[in-house]
């Protein structure tokens, strides 16, 4: 990829992964292509919400604090390798005049990803479930693994299916196991309707072998590279019969797991699949849904982010799936309010697994209450609806979507002048009861902002 390129892929990591920071003022520092590595190494800086700027137009008596990292990403497939703090020098600091701020949102960059500011319920992570699980261990031998995985009884997401190792990580742990090493094992989850087995952990593993039995890594040919020369420059169809037969044989031991309670849920898996991200920061929530509750109504949400009226609200598609997630929100505060608990990624969790086979003809009315707040938002209010400054509020979209869709049930016809006043309104009512930073998802505060966004918007 060229630097233009690394720059926004890098951008795209960095912004997903400190999106639940209040990051602003997002800019590129410096680019530096490691040959050695085939790694770009970008410096980007950035803005917490807690750091001091001046006042509009003042000069600030001091630096600005501005923060610095080293975002390092893959030449060949732009994964994520690290992302390292960078110390500056104050004296390399200089004061700055501070512009005023533009009230008018900037526009969505194609192929960018958009800033969304989310500060998400604190106690999320403490809060401690028991589980009663059942595994087996089921030892395998590559061919049938590799085999399985192209019939899909052992299966990945569509977005997960991309090797994140390069070819030379790739290719050593092929040739480990043709020399006769152990390998390390795999972990799948057994979903209980379809029998199907989810890849929970050894993802790049099952990739890398089942891309070096296809031929193909990407668009090039599978040839194992960094390696010995024994090996060196092989596919598999160019190994020996022996070594072939070596790396058929070998064996990886899967644990495959099941939950028996809490019962009917698999919030197990999702706590599994959350743990095993939390080092590298690789999958978001919604990414986790994706893997765990795959079905009609995760596809409905997919769909549902492709709409025309919600990309000019909430701007390009997130790579992370954040957009659906928070289309996921407003359908699941506007129709189970009354049900909300925190921590919010189990309230989330167990509405997905509620309406996981959601269909058009018996389930509730998603897409028609989506189109019709999205729709009227869009038109009435614009890109700034979610915007309180320039990042788009998580917090704020659930207000005012969950706000307008009430409105839609109230039967009387609705003022059109009175929509963006009313948004104006509860913006500032909002941010005056200080709903939407800090803890927005601790349970009064939820209902507090949606009862308030009711409200405002019924007035209409």
């Amino acid at each position: 990829m060229n630097a233009r390129e690394a720059i926004e892929v890098a951008k795209g990591h960095f912004v997903e992964i400190f999106a639940d920071e209040g990051i602003t003022e997002v800019g590129l520092e410096e680019v530096e292509f490691e040959r050695d590595d085939s790694v770009w190494s970008i410096t980007i800086g950035f803005r917490r919400a807690w750091q001091h700027l001046a006042k509009p137009g003042a000069f600030s008596v001091s630096p600005p604090v501005r923060t610095y990292k080293i975002v390092k990403i893959r030449d060949s497939d732009g994964t994520l390798v690290t992302i390292r703090h960078r110390e500056v020098p104050a004296a390399l600091m200089k004061p700055l005049p501070v512009p005023e701020a533009d009230p008018t949102p900037a526009p969505a960059v194609s192929g960018a990803e958009e800033l969304v500011v989310d500060p998400d319920d604190g106690d999320d992570n403490r809060v401690s479930v028991r589980y009663l699980t059942a595994n087996y261990g089921s030892d395998m031998p590559v061919e049938t693994l590799v085999r399985r995985l192209e019939r899909e009884e052992i299966f990945l997401p569509e977005f997960r299916r991309r090797l994140g190792w390069s070819q030379g990580q790739a290719s050593r742990f092929v040739e480990s196991l043709i020399l006769g090493l152990p390998a390390p094992g795999i972990f799948l989850f057994r979903e209980p309707d379809t029998r199907k087995l989810l890849v929970v952990d050894g993802r790049q593993r099952l990739l890398t072998l089942s891309s070096f039995y296809g031929g193909r890594v990407g668009e090039r040919e599978f040839r194992l590279t960094q390696v010995g020369e024994d090996f060196e420059g092989k596919t598999y169809r160019d190994l020996s019969e022996e070594d072939r037969r070596a790396l058929d044989d070998t064996i990886v031991h899967a644990t495959i797991v099941h939950q028996d309670e809490p019962a009917g849920d698999r919030s197990s898996v999702y706590s599994v699949f959350e743990r095993l991200s939390a080092g590298g920061g690789v999958l978001q929530p919604q990414e986790i849904r994706s893997c765990v509750y795959r079905g009609p109504f995760l596809a409905l949400l997919e769909d549902l982010a492709q709409a025309p009226d919600w990309r000019r609200l909430y701007g390009p598609a997130s790579s992370h799936k954040k957009d659906e997630e928070i289309i996921l929100r407003f359908l699941a505060l506007h129709n189970a309010l009354d049900d909300y608990a925190s921590p919010l990624k189990g309230f989330l969790n167990g509405f997905v697994q509620r309406h996981r086979s959601w269909t058009a003809d018996a389930g509730p009315p998603f897409p028609k209450q989506f189109h019709a707040a999205v729709t009227l938002v869009a038109e009435r209010i614009g890109r700034r609806a979610f915007r309180p400054e320039r990042a788009l509020n998580a917090s704020v979209a659930d207000a005012v979507l969950c706000g307008v869709a009430h409105r839609f049930e109230i039967d009387r016809a609705p003022d059109d002048s009175r929509w963006a006043p009313a948004w104006e309104e509860l913006l500032e009512r909002l941010q005056s009861q200080a709903l939407i930073s800090g803890s927005t998802a601790q349970e009064n505060r939820v209902r507090k902002r949606v009862t308030l966004a009711r409200e405002v918007f019924a007035a209409v």
